[in-house]
């Protein structure tokens, strides 16, 4: 009997000194991600991508905005949507009078390290699709049954802040698309590095 009882009584006295514990321990803040201290922004601007597409040099044009969510930390996260569209001439291997009419776009998030520095850099992610088509070289003719395919594209860019709404980014991105297979195109054709540079105009902190 006499050992029941001290198996009863060390647990018991156990959660008795965790609740007469004093305040100041039990009080302490729990540390979260967000705490609160967090400023709303938002950015939109132009964006030009070069870089090899379909065994020649490639420019891609278009643009890209998003929400910011600026942390105490002085980091912030974006949420967003970019559309690129391709500007130079590429042949169709089974046409050479025809030329590639391709663009993607999708959901972009950016992490921006320590955005309020005068420089910083800044991690990329967009993950959309796209669609190929083909065009003459005057765009008179286009055929209207795109070869549609997925997109992900991380990249690194470093960031300068101009002034307190303009900030200039550039670059490198990997493009990866699956899917792409007809008109004599494959994924390798449209997927690779690209160097990139972008204006960013908007509310930053």
């Amino acid at each position: 009997m006499a050992r029941i009882l001290t198996y009863l009584t060390v647990p018991l006295l156990t959660i008795f000194l965790f609740f007469i514990q004093p305040s100041s321990i039990l009080g302490q803040q729990t540390e979260t991600l967000f705490d609160g201290s967090v400023s709303h922004g938002g950015f939109g601007g132009p964006v030009v991508k070069i870089g090899e597409t379909a065994g020649d040099t490639g420019v891609w044009v278009g643009g890209r905005g998003g929400w910011i969510m600026n942390l105490n930390s002085g980091h912030a996260i974006s949420l967003g949507g970019g559309g690129y569209g391709l500007v130079t001439d590429h042949t169709s291997p089974e046409d050479p009078d025809l030329y590639a009419l391709n663009g993607y776009g999708g959901f972009i998030i950016e992490y921006t390290n320590r955005s309020h520095k005068l420089a910083h850099f800044t991690v990329t992610s967009l993950i959309g699709g796209g669609g190929l088509m083909l065009r003459d070289r005057d765009y008179d003719e286009v055929n209207d049954d795109p070869d549609t395919y997925f997109v992900f594209e991380p990249g690194l860019h470093a960031e300068l802040n101009v002034t307190s709404f303009f900030r200039i980014s550039a670059g490198a991105e990997y493009r990866f698309t699956s899917g792409i297979s007809r008109f004599g195109f494959s994924d390798s054709d449209f997927s690779g590095w690209n160097g990139t540079i972008t204006l960013k105009f908007g509310k930053f902190l």
